[in-house]
């Protein structure tokens, strides 16, 4: 007997609609490998109603005071608080992560995200008026952009969303907002929560592919898309903006290196960096996915982060032991054990390296050691949960092997002194540099990345500024 599948509707303008057409695609939970609801395939049609729908409303929301924006942010966090329950469930379809940590590591940070770019909102600051030119007096005004479209990824899609909205709709923006085609459930419930309070047409989801994405960031009307995804969609996207110079938000992939050297205390280090690599699966452009491990002590940190690796567990959403779900699709478990099989003969797999069942897309905690720093698993983005271990000799080598790939989004380093700590700070180009930690994110500081990790930030009065404009206002004083 079939199971009939859920069906998953746009929302536009205020209410849910199917695609124009009717087209429709299978949504999948990874956890069991089986379609559960149906999305709408979006079309030109649907992108066309959604824009229209936000412009209208952009007018009106703009001009609200701050003080007003501010109070419809709050009431969304304290829905999101009370609706906690149904978001954590859509998510755990839409992901399979464990129910457990997605009420623990994901609720409580989007809710305090999103009260923070509501305070920020009240908080606007710019260079004061002032008399520059004899006779006359400027004045800076920081304004809204317009309407934003936004595309979300699929390892994070509740918090992501989060991210896009929370900063454009504080700034006076609308949006219309795009989930992954393999993670729309949680997004489609946000709307139907967002919708609730906020005017119609001040936020939007439409669903789809990259087709779909594509259409919604050469549509004439945003004045800014950002997307968080891989390096070749963002590339992609800024492609198309440039067509008519669309300002872009880009948040891409990363490939972080944790940097641990001979004084660092090894059983803390293992401990907290394994957490950091196989926490969601490494699915998170965050991850320590990369360790470069100073000589005297690399025998014996490969030893305990194998023997950590070997004890971590993957399993299904209701297992409380467990401390990641499967890999999202059948095409990143293809991805991930790809790069496993395709390993040169001088690395070894010190554990895992293998999947896990035959149901879903769960893959083991695997630790990869012996290689060289232009090996196929070094140079690229994995995201799976695949942590590689290099052997380096000096600072200058471990800096030198730190920044040699495409990616700066975010790194760590390990180590007693202080001093060293310091230099290496400076030297890692990465947006971010944990010391003696990997991975903690707060509301009040940026996350973003350089080169090939994209530009623009994230969180943060930085994140909330990229949503605002500059106009330069000057008055004569004769007149």
């Amino acid at each position: 007997m079939s199971t009939e599948l859920r069906r998953l509707r746009n929302y536009i303008d205020g209410e849910f609609r199917d695609a124009a057409d009717g087209r429709t695609t299978e949504v999948v939970n990874p956890a069991t490998g089986e379609a559960y609801a149906t999305a709408p395939l979006s079309g030109a049609a649907d992108v066309d109603a959604a824009m229209a729908a936000a412009a209208a409303a952009f007018p009106a929301w703009r001009d609200e005071t701050p003080a007003k924006r501010q109070k419809f942010l709050l009431d969304i966090a304290t829905a999101f608080e009370e609706r906690a329950e149904e978001l954590i469930a859509a998510e755990v379809e839409n992901t399979g992560k464990p129910i457990g940590l997605t009420r623990s590591e994901e609720i409580p940070p989007m809710v305090d995200q999103i009260r923070f770019f509501a305070g920020a909102a009240r908080m606007l600051e710019g260079r004061s008026a002032g008399e520059y030119m004899e006779g006359m007096t400027s004045m800076i005004r920081r304004e809204p952009i317009g309407v934003c479209a936004q595309v979300a990824p699929w390892n994070y899609p509740m918090m992501m969303a989060v991210w896009k909205f929370a900063p454009a709709l504080a700034a006076g923006n609308t949006v219309v907002l795009k989930p992954s085609d393999t993670t729309p459930a949680s997004t489609v419930l946000i709307a139907e929560i967002i919708g609730s309070i906020v005017p119609k047409g001040v936020f939007n989801v439409v669903c789809g592919d990259r087709d779909t994405g594509r259409a919604m960031v050469e549509h004439h009307t945003p004045a800014m898309a950002s997307i968080t995804g891989s390096v070749r969609a963002g590339m992609s996207v800024a492609e198309s903006a440039a067509k008519d110079l669309k300002r872009v938000h880009l948040e891409l992939g990363g490939k972080a290196p944790v940097v641990v050297f001979e004084d660092t205390d090894i059983a803390k280090a293992v401990e907290d960096i394994s957490v950091a690599g196989f926490f969601n699966a490494g699915q998170d452009c965050t991850a320590a996915t990369r360790v470069l491990v100073q000589e005297g002590i690399h025998d014996e940190f490969v030893a305990a982060l194998a023997k950590a690796a070997a004890e971590t567990k993957t399993g299904q959403p209701d297992d409380e032991d467990v401390l990641y779900g499967p890999l999202n699709n059948a095409n990143q478990l293809k991805q991930v054990t790809g790069f496993i099989e395709r390993l040169p003969a001088h690395a070894k797999v010190e554990s895992g390296g293998h999947r896990v069942g035959e149901v879903g897309y769960f893959y083991a905690p695997t630790v990869v050691s012996g290689l060289k720093q232009d090996d196929e698993i070094i140079q690229n983005e994995v995201f799976g949960p695949v942590i590689t271990v290099q052997s380096f000799t000096d600072e200058a080598q471990a800096i030198e092997w730190a920044n040699g790939v495409d990616y700066a989004l975010a790194s760590s380093v390990w180590t007693k002194d202080h001093a060293r700590a310091m230099r290496l700070s400076k030297a890692l180009d990465f947006g971010c540099v944990w010391i003696n930690t990997h991975i903690p994110l707060v509301a009040e500081m940026p996350h973003g990345g350089f080169k090939k990790s994209g530009y623009g930030k994230d969180l943060s009065g930085y994140g909330f500024e990229d949503y605002t404009r500059i106009k330069h206002v000057m008055t004569s004083l004769d007149a």
